[in-house]
């Protein structure tokens, strides 16, 4: 992990002493302020455009009053592969994959997520993520190709399960967030959050969602996904560990096909150039 900036701590040490004050006067309350601040990025990735996005069809529309942004590329064309990032990043970042897409015939939809890019909003939640990629689909597609990092790995898999699809759709996911259980297990223990407040939390999460945490999985919503997946994940993420995706790729689905790299991490794995030629052929067939 790489080493935290002064601001940083000081930040981390504020939310510490903020939330074991609040936990000793209300349980439920600092429950509500740990699931706030779960769903409310701290960075918004707003870098200069790459060239090719500065000659993009800009896009947007509204979900749940959220206005997202987006851009689109080589339209119409009758393939539609839609890109998707991760927690705290934007589309941008992938724009490595857009001219090899375009090459191939493809229309090329991406989107910043709510909160996150040059996207509206304060937070971002799985529902909400999911609901926009279903939006998406509905008002620009059908889009039959996916590729999803981190984050928007699980959310895709979420919609996926939603949207009338056959084995002729293609998904690729580059270090899918696979456990949703997980992320807040580290939530928990980064901030040293007391144990007394995780039934309120996960009352939370069933209260917005209606459902559990553990439902928002990837090992859970793959049995319910047709579409051939190519799965890259790297020994050393430390951020959406491999051992989460063990549980797929041990399951042997025929639809599934695993990637396993070694020393790229959580996010050079999808600059990679191995990973983006590889990506590359999937939407080849």
């Amino acid at each position: 992990m790489a080493k935290l900036k002064t601001t940083q701590r000081l930040a981390i040490k504020y939310y510490r002493t903020k939330f074991k004050i609040l936990t000793s006067i209300s349980k439920r309350k600092a429950a509500e302020k740990a699931f706030e601040l779960f769903c409310t990025p701290q960075i918004r990735n707003k870098k200069k455009l790459p060239n090719i996005f500065e000659t993009a069809e800009r896009l947007q529309l509204k979900v749940d009053g959220i206005i997202v942004r987006g851009w689109r590329f080589n339209h119409p064309a009758e393939r539609k592969v839609l890109i998707l990032h991760g927690y705290e990043s934007s589309v941008t970042n992938f724009d490595r994959y857009i001219k090899p897409l375009v090459s191939k015939g493809y229309e090329v939809l991406a989107f910043d997520a709510p909160a996150n890019g040059r996207s509206d909003g304060k937070q971002i939640t799985l529902p909400l993520y999911s609901k926009m990629i279903k939006e998406i689909h509905k008002k620009f597609g059908p889009v039959q190709s996916y590729m999803a990092h981190s984050f928007g790995g699980l959310a895709v898999s979420l919609a996926l399960e939603e949207i009338n699809h056959t084995d002729e759709y293609r998904l690729a996911l580059i270090a899918p967030a696979s456990e949703t259980s997980t992320a807040i297990n580290t939530f928990f223990s980064f901030l040293k959050l007391s144990p007394d407040i995780r039934e309120d939390f996960e009352k939370i999460i069933i209260q917005k969602g209606g459902v559990h945490s553990d439902w928002y999985s990837i090992a859970r919503a793959i049995k319910n996904i047709k579409a051939n997946v190519l799965w890259f994940h790297d020994e050393d993420d430390d951020v959406t560990p491999l051992s989460d995706a063990m549980a797929v790729k041990e399951a042997n689905y025929p639809n599934v096909e695993f990637v396993i790299t070694k020393g790229l991490g959580h996010r050079r794995i999808y600059r990679d150039n191995k990973v983006v030629k590889a990506i590359r052929r999937l939407f080849d067939n």
